[in-house]
């Protein structure tokens, strides 16, 4: 691969020219050595999360090996994320009070996002026309971009990522809880023996005293966030090896260094606190109002979630205001993340209208068994958006990209039906 990287500079209010403040937008570009000097279509990766940074490739695999055949590849960290002004606890609660840190987290949703390829594309590259990809959360960047800014985009393809238009956080809740029972179904399925593994560590963990590596009190609740990996694959395995180790038969009453270390780095936050900070923020628009912990109040309704309920069922991919007191990461984040769930001055990220008549050429993949994002809801916006085909799948989880051939087959189904609109 032959990589090169910029720093663009941009605005942190795309929309307030009287505002001074500023912020820098990291752009990686990757290109197949040999063809570095070729005319090539350019294709922007939109990264999945909120608050995910671009990947860190190590070699031309995957589905980033098979779009560099073709294309020149555009990798963005997201504003905030990596090295696009990573928005660090310490600093942002030096911005003062719990309002003035949410007021500015609030530049950081897909609208500002958007704004930010915009410019990178307009100004590094000329203006032409890019396909994007668009991951997860992407897919929801990817409406936000053929609502505000369609004329930049030559085609689009979308991965699990196909968000509800009008949905607000506690119907997409209510929609995905569901969806959660049935993984960790799956997951006893597959590994009856962990029913009573799963059980025998919330017993330890209940009694107290259980210190994670960084220091954390691990709670019951919080082993049970070790649950969003089931919408992905292999998660059922690798949360099967976790628990698997979780005691040592010379210490039966105690959890092990190794267990505790897993679970550490797989409920920290170390490396991407705006996940948690951002995460209702993404459906936030001016009729859904105030975000309220949504996921919260969906798990409130359902005691098979409960922390002494058996089976003892783990979660999925949801946020809970415990974990801002909970997770070391999250603590300074803890007074923003408040008033955002509290926020009602929210900004539109779609337009109905121009969805509706949109002519960029789109491909997505709909993962039936999506655990993230509900299928119903993705159906409901693939059969309102103009020029859109969505692939209905259940061969792959959430990860269906990396984990599998859906690039190539997206890109394929694009292709059969004319391509990408002229750069």
């Amino acid at each position: 691969m032959h990589v090169t990287d910029r720093e663009v500079e941009v605005p942190l209010d795309w929309w307030d020219d009287g505002d001074p403040r500023r912020l820098t937008v990291f752009v990686r570009e990757v290109v197949d050595p040999a063809r570095r000097r070729d005319d090539l279509p350019l294709l922007v990766f939109l990264q999945g999360g909120p608050g995910g940074k671009g990947p860190r490739p190590t070699g031309p695999d995957g589905w980033l090996g098979e779009a560099l055949t073709t294309y020149r590849v555009v990798l963005l960290d997201q504003r905030g994320t990596g090295r696009s002004s990573a928005v660090r606890g310490a600093a942002l609660v030096a911005r003062g009070t719990a309002g003035a840190q949410a007021d500015f987290l609030t530049h950081f949703r897909a609208d500002a996002i958007v704004a930010d390829a915009e410019h990178v594309r307009r100004t590094v590259y000329d203006g032409r026309r890019w396909t994007s990809l668009g991951q997860s959360y992407g897919g929801f960047l990817t409406m936000t971009y053929l609502s505000r800014a369609p004329e930049g985009l030559a085609a689009c393809l979308v991965t699990g990522g196909l968000p509800g238009l009008r949905a607000d956080a506690r119907e997409v809740y209510r929609r995905t809880q569901p969806r959660v029972v049935g993984k960790n179904a799956h997951y006893r399925a597959r590994y009856p023996d962990d029913e009573a593994r799963l059980a025998r560590i919330a017993d330890r963990v209940a009694v107290g005293d259980v210190r994670l590596p960084d220091g954390d009190a691990l709670s019951v609740r919080r082993f049970q966030t070790l649950g969003t990996d089931l919408g992905m694959k292999p998660g059922a395995e690798r949360i099967h090896w976790v628990v698997d180790e979780a005691f040592d038969p010379g210490a039966p009453d105690e959890l092990t260094d190794t267990f505790l270390a897993e679970v550490a780095a797989a409920t920290s936050f170390r490396t991407n606190p705006l996940y948690a900070v951002l995460h209702e923020s993404i459906y936030a628009q001016p009729h859904t109002g105030p975000t309220a912990w949504a996921a919260q109040a969906v798990r409130d309704d359902d005691p098979a979630f409960t922390p002494d309920a058996r089976p003892l069922l783990l979660t999925g991919e949801m946020i809970y205001p415990w974990m801002l007191d909970e997770v070391a990461a999250l603590r300074p984040f803890r007074a923003a993340a408040e008033a955002l769930a509290a926020w009602e001055d929210w900004t539109d990220l779609y337009d109905l209208d121009a969805l509706a008549r949109n002519d960029v050429p789109v491909e997505a993949a709909v993962y039936h068994d999506d655990m993230f994002v509900d299928a119903g809801l993705s159906l409901e916006t693939a059969a309102h958006v103009g020029n859109l085909d969505a692939w209905v799948t259940n061969e792959f989880e959430h990860d269906g990209l990396r984990t599998g051939d859906v690039f190539q087959r997206l890109a394929e189904r694009l292709a059969a039906r004319g391509g990408a609109l002229p750069g």
